[in-house]
């Protein structure tokens, strides 16, 4: 089976040998070539052909963002930006990702075998990710520990008992692609459609900035969630990146719950996670809407819901970065309607 072939730009060597021992670990990936500058980067482009390109922003001579753009006008290769995620830099990601970045993942730490295995994890499936969206391949198979349902942090739903006399309250799951897709979407809802929930798969310390920029843009107000933060028509709640976000109802009010916890469809936070706490606490009173993203998180969850009486929704293919969660909430019938982006805006401002 052939292998993803990854080249690896970083200005330290730790984090260039961690990464390259975390790839070559793999039955996906292996790592071509690392190199500590962008600029001999940018020359051995003109030889080198990777299918991913990892690359830091902060880089002495020339940031991540200029050699991105200047590596797209090379080769057409997809990018995946690796950073600590310092709060003051936040702005580069987004750019990052509006000039070609896949995905963003947080530089992996070795200070513990589980964040060693976690790390894992997530940079192999970036590189999935950034793989399909550009040759669609995904015949890809990695040694990674046993995936786990949200069985580990919520109990499923039961369904002989419907939820009454409650709002409307939207939940959206969604990864590779989502922010973008977010984007559009929250710049294009009225102020008054229902609460809405959102986990998009994201590292910690970048949520938060995430958040603030989708505010900026929006009629909603948009924040990071919080532990009791009150979910009502006009706001918007964003998971805190390596928390789960959960939706508690208390008498007629929808509350959120962050939890710590393991991986879940391999995620944290996790989308079937949310999407299970929408079923038990908001039944038929809630829509569940899964975006583009690679793999299946958010597919079972999003069946709980249509089974406890929610209405579903999972994006099209052809507006999507990478047709995974909706496809496979889709194999399992657990979408009622397949809507495009402009769709999907539609309906949810029918609800105001």
């Amino acid at each position: 089976m052939k292998k993803i072939r990854v080249l690896i730009v970083d200005d330290s060597a730790l984090v260039r040998e961690s990464l390259k021992e975390i790839i070559n670990s793999s039955d996906i990936a292996e790592v071509i070539d690392t190199i500590s500058n962008p600029i001999n980067a940018l020359k051995k482009l003109e030889i080198l052909t990777p299918d991913v390109i990892i690359t830091d922003i902060e880089m002495p001579e020339m940031n991540g963002l200029e050699f991105i753009e200047k590596a797209l006008k090379i080769r057409k290769t997809p990018f995946i930006v690796c950073s600590s995620y310092v709060d003051k830099f936040s702005d580069n990601y987004f750019k990052a990702l509006k000039l070609g970045a896949v995905e963003i993942i947080s530089k992996p730490k070795i200070s513990t075998k589980s964040f060693y295995e976690e790390s894992k994890i997530q940079i192999y499936d970036a590189i999935k990710a950034a793989s399909i969206a550009k040759t669609t391949n995904s015949n890809f198979k990695y040694d990674i520990p046993p995936k786990l349902a949200a069985d580990v942090i919520i109990d499923k739903p039961t369904y002989h008992e419907k939820v009454i006399n409650t709002d409307k309250i939207i939940v959206i799951g969604s990864s590779t692609g989502g922010t973008e897709a977010l984007e559009f979407i929250f710049s294009h809802l009225s102020p008054n459609v229902p609460g809405i929930v959102v986990t998009q798969h994201m590292p910690e310390n970048f949520t938060k900035s995430f958040a603030n920029r989708l505010n900026n843009i929006s009629k909603l107000e948009i924040k990071e969630a919080e532990n009791d933060d009150l979910v009502t028509r006009g706001k918007v709640f964003i998971a805190k990146g390596n928390y789960h976000l959960m939706i508690k109802r208390d008498f007629n009010k929808y509350y959120l719950q962050i939890k710590d916890g393991p991986l879940v469809s391999r995620h944290r936070p996790s989308v079937d996670v949310l999407f299970r706490s929408a079923a038990r606490s908001a039944a038929q009173n809630s829509i569940g809407i899964i975006l583009t993203g690679m793999g299946d998180d958010g597919a079972q969850g999003l069946l709980e819901m249509k089974n406890s009486g929610a209405f579903t929704i999972a994006q099209d293919e052809s507006s999507c970065v990478v047709f995974g969660m909706p496809k496979e909430a889709i194999k399992l019938g657990a979408a009622i309607k397949v809507f495009n982006l402009n769709e999907i805006i539609h309906y949810i401002n029918s609800l105001s």
